[in-house]
């Protein structure tokens, strides 16, 4: 039996040049709107006490990613905040296997609203594509059992 090239074919119902365009270019506002929309409600949610896992899960995501850009060199100004976010975080999940109740506490809160100031500077100061790569860098690094990461 003889080896047999299989060719790779590709759709022509992308166009390649608007699809490189699209990573290029700094994520749209309506996308973004809708993640600021998500990181708000569930910061909203957090404060009033009345937080779900999901909400704590959007907040650790936020800020697993802010830290992946300040590993990367974009945004180190954030890390002290996010240093108290993420204790915060660890605290609130340790209260909510305790209590059944998710909070943040003032110092806590504070913190994350830095946080998603640092995030949506540094993912609207960069392309779509290196954002998306850091989201990307951000679930390999948490695969790989890194040291910075908040998971419970």
């Amino acid at each position: 039996m003889r080896k047999k090239c299989n060719r790779k074919v590709w759709s022509t119902q992308i166009n390649p040049i608007a699809h490189a365009m699209a990573g290029a270019a700094i994520t749209d506002e309506s996308s973004l709107n809708k993640l600021r929309l998500g990181e708000l409600s569930a910061l909203e949610a957090m404060r009033m006490g009345k937080g779900t896992l999901e909400d704590w899960r959007l907040l650790v995501d936020m800020l697993n990613i802010t830290q992946t850009f300040i590993r990367y060199g974009i945004g180190p100004e954030a890390r002290e905040d996010c240093n108290k976010a993420q204790e915060s975080l660890y605290n609130a999940a340790k209260r909510y296997e305790k209590t059944k109740r998710m909070g943040l506490d003032g110092q806590g809160i504070t913190a994350l609203q830095n946080v998603h100031e640092w995030h949506d500077l540094q993912r609207t100061s960069v392309a779509r594509s290196v954002y998306e790569d850091m989201i990307e860098k951000t679930r390999n690094y948490i695969r790989s059992k890194g040291s910075e990461v908040v998971e419970i």
